[in-house]
């Protein structure tokens, strides 16, 4: 069985996602959130550090858990209610947890939208969005009817997508922001996106893809979101040769 010092993981996960590089919002705490006692034999990967997902961890035996959505989004320091259950949970299972948020999003190979536009069959050449001046999504070219991109949506995500049709109904360029990127729509318009795909959008976006020109498919937050660590658990194997699973644990949103 393989064996890597936990330093060892988090140094490459750092400097490969360039975490301390890409901005991102304030407590999102990007990197190591909790260490164990230094070793990992084996990782579990999982959109949410929710406590469903860490006590699946925990089960499993993982003594790192990678996720996406990390611990400290509410900004609320007290170790108290939830925040303290989650912290027990994995204190008890001495397993660390890592979380990565726009470092991985962004990712040219292994981010959400890199790895979600690959698997439908997007030719990727250009960046859609940004955040504080970096890049966030990719755009590229797919000559297919919208509602055949749509039925192969549902069918990779395994969920029903939605369409707001407001552009072309041969689509020819697309870009894709997953989770909740739907403020990307007026910089895909100006990219001379004809679809824009992400994850969940405010009502507005309604009116901003009617009157835009553009088609905006909501493909769910969560289903958008779960490339990225699934890429980051694969890589880890190849990397140090440790066994990796994903924990599904979908919100439907």
């Amino acid at each position: 069985m393989a064996q890597v010092t936990l330093s060892e993981i988090v140094e490459h996960l750092d400097t490969l996602l360039r975490v301390a590089e890409v901005p991102d919002y304030p407590h999102a705490h990007n990197g190591l959130q909790v260490a164990n006692r230094g070793t990992v034999t084996r990782v579990a990967v999982a959109v949410d550090a929710a406590r469903a997902t860490i006590d699946e961890a925990a089960r499993a035996g993982a003594d790192l858990l990678i996720v996406h959505h990390g611990l400290f989004w509410d900004g609320n320091p007290r170790l108290t209610e939830r925040r303290f259950r989650r912290i027990q949970a994995i204190l008890a299972a001495d397993m660390a947890v890592y979380s990565v948020h726009l470092p991985l999003d962004v990712h040219p190979q292994l981010g959400n939208n890199a790895v979600l536009a690959r698997e439908l069959g997007i030719d990727i050449d250009g960046r859609v969005g940004e955040y504080r001046g970096e890049p966030m999504g990719v755009s590229g070219r797919i000559a297919i009817r919208r509602e055949a991109l749509v039925a192969r949506l549902d069918d990779l995500l395994g969920s029903r997508v939605r369409l707001i049709a407001g552009g072309p109904e041969l689509t020819q360029r697309v870009g894709v922001v997953t989770g909740g990127g739907a403020s990307a729509i007026h910089a895909a318009i100006e990219d001379g996106v004809d679809t824009f795909i992400t994850g969940e959008g405010a009502h507005h976006t309604y009116f901003d893809a009617m009157e835009g020109g553009v088609n905006l498919i909501l493909a769910g937050h969560y289903a958008t979101e779960t490339w990225g660590v699934r890429a980051l658990g694969a890589h880890l194997e190849e990397q140090f040769g440790l066994p990796w699973q994903f924990i599904d644990h979908p919100t439907g949103l």
